[in-house]
């Protein structure tokens, strides 16, 4: 089973062709859909209440109606079961709250980590899956936008930020990875399972990244996809705070011994 976790931050207008995007792709795959709201107030917390409102919700396929909500249809008879909940946080935490309270609740052999918005495409995910269950040689695969897919050409600024924080990681921590900031990190159960979270930010993708490096143990993978970058009117949230909060996450988590 393949657990998907989404953080959703004031998301309303995306969260709806999101979770039809992710249950539309890899049908014969079983899925454990874990939205993590973090406080939303633009309407994404009662669309998913109204949604969502059962412990665990079980689909075959999904589509969405005139008003915008989720429904199921019919699907063909090999079609896996698709299975979604909701968690509501009682106020805003973060990208790195959203995720390990989504982390925790997963029950798949697979994770993978989805954006709220419609910045990244899960039809990218089947090459990835790939390598961990059927050639089973690789226990992480990362996405990386810097590659010959599509991808939107936005902000130079982002792109030598993200160059400049994945050219330090891997100068810490002896990788070869293009694009630690990338949403896309797929894992198998027992990768998950070694995880210590800590940050509540976007220093979380830093951290996941810094804890699977350390070990030394694990067959990292990276696969090209594309992306659909957000503008900031657009609803982009990450900022160039962030960005010189990941440099110092980079050194925090290299000497820190229990980071």
């Amino acid at each position: 089973m393949l657990s998907i976790v989404i953080p959703a931050y004031n998301e309303r207008q995306t969260i709806a062709r999101v979770l039809l995007a992710v249950s539309a792709v890899m049908p014969d795959v079983e899925k454990d859909i874990v939205v993590v709201d973090d406080g939303s107030t633009d309407g994404t917390r009662d669309w998913l209440t109204r949604n969502l409102p059962d412990t665990r919700a079980s689909f075959h396929a999904t589509g969405i109606d005139e008003e915008g909500d989720l429904i199921s249809i019919d699907a063909e008879a090999t079609a896996a079961p698709i299975h979604m909940r909701a968690i509501l946080h009682a106020k805003n935490l973060g990208k790195g709250g959203a995720l390990r309270t989504g982390l925790a609740a997963c029950r798949g052999d697979v994770m993978i980590i989805q954006d709220a918005d419609l910045e990244y495409d899960p039809a990218d995910w089947a090459p990835m899956y790939d390598l961990i269950t059927t050639k089973k040689v690789a226990d992480v695969v990362y996405g990386t936008r810097f590659s010959a897919l599509p991808h939107r050409a936005l902000y130079f600024h982002h792109y030598l930020a993200n160059r400049l924080i994945s050219l330090i990681f891997n100068l810490l921590y002896n990788q070869m990875l293009s694009d630690i900031e990338v949403c896309y990190k797929m894992m198998n159960r027992q990768v998950l399972d070694t995880l210590r979270l800590t940050c509540n930010d976007f220093g979380v993708e830093v951290q996941i990244s810094a804890q699977i490096a350390r070990q030394k143990r694990w067959r990292i993978y990276e696969v090209g996809i594309c992306y659909y970058g957000r503008t900031y009117a657009e609803g982009k949230k990450i900022n160039w705070r962030d960005g010189v909060k990941a440099l110092w996450y980079l050194l925090k988590f290299r000497i820190a011994p229990s980071a």
